[in-house]
C-alpha cells in the first residue's frame, strides 16, 4: 500500500501529469466549437494519454482538474458543463488507462481506443437522459427526441476524433518525455512496426471521415432520423 502511494505521488509523475493537464487545457483554445448546447474539443485525447502513461487514477484526477478549470474560465454552462465534461473525459481516461495498464501492446492500444469510444458514447447518452432535463429545465421526452438527431452523432464523433488523436499523439509525446528523462523506457510498450503504421493510417482516415461527416451534418447535407 505504501509503495502504491509512493508511486502515485512520484515527483516526475506529478510533473508529467501537470504538463499534460496544461496541454489539455490549451487544446480547448486551439480547437473548440459548439453544436447546440454541446461543446466539441480535443482535451480528452491529451488526458487519455496521461492515463496511458501514469495510470487511470491520474487520468481521472486530470479529467477533474481540467473540467474545473474549463468551468471557471471559458465555459458558459456552469455546473452542468462541469459534470458532463468530467463524465466524458473521466470515462474516456478510465477506460483506456485500465485496459492499457494490463495490456501494453499494439492490441491493447487499439482495444482501449475502441472500447473508450463506445463507453463514452453510451455513458453520455445516459447522462443526457438523467442530467440534462434537470439543468436545462426541459422534459425528458425532449431529450429523448434529441438522442438520434443530435446526442448520438455528436458524442460518437467526439469520441472517435479523440481516440484517433490519442493514437496519433501517444508515441511522439511519450518519446519526447523519455528524452527529457521524465519517464522511463519500458519493454512492454508497443513499438513502431507495420501494425503501428496501419494504426496511424487508420487513425488519420478516421479523423478525416469524421471531420467530413461533421461538416456535412452541420450544413444539413446529412441527417439522422
Amino acid at each position: 500500500m505504501q509503495n502504491q502511494t509512493k508511486r502515485l505521488f512520484d515527483t516526475k509523475k506529478i510533473a508529467v501529469a501537470a504538463m499534460l493537464c496544461a496541454l489539455a487545457y490549451l487544446a480547448i483554445f486551439v480547437f473548440r466549437f459548439k453544436v447546440s448546447f454541446l461543446t466539441f474539443d480535443f482535451k480528452d485525447a491529451i488526458i487519455a494519454i496521461s492515463s496511458l502513461i501514469n495510470g487511470p487514477i491520474v487520468g481521472i484526477i486530470s479529467a477533474f482538474v481540467v473540467a474545473l478549470l474549463e468551468m471557471i474560465t471559458v465555459s458558459d454552462t456552469g455546473l452542468y458543463g462541469f459534470i458532463m465534461n468530467f463524465l466524458s473525459t473521466g470515462v474516456f481516461a478510465l477506460t483506456v488507462g485500465v485496459i492499457y495498464k494490463y495490456r501494453r501492446s499494439f492490441g491493447g492500444a487499439l482495444i482501449s481506443a475502441v472500447t473508450a469510444v463506445f463507453s463514452v458514447t453510451a455513458v453520455m447518452l445516459l447522462a443526457n437522459l438523467f442530467v440534462t432535463p434537470h439543468f436545462m429545465g426541459t422534459d425528458i421526452s425532449a431529450v429523448v427526441n434529441m438522442l438520434a438527431k443530435l446526442l448520438l452523432p455528436f458524442n460518437l464523433c467526439k469520441a472517435l476524433m479523440n481516440a484517433s488523436l490519442m493514437l496519433l499523439l501517444y508515441k511522439p509525446l511519450i518519446t519526447a518525455l523519455r528524452k527529457a528523462k521524465l519517464i522511463k523506457a519500458s519493454n512492454r510498450e508497443f513499438k513502431f512496426g507495420f501494425k503501428t503504421v496501419l494504426l496511424f493510417i487508420g487513425a488519420v482516415i478516421t479523423i478525416v471521415l469524421t471531420t467530413l461527416f461533421i461538416i456535412l451534418y452541420l450544413e444539413g447535407s446529412f441527417k439522422f432520423i
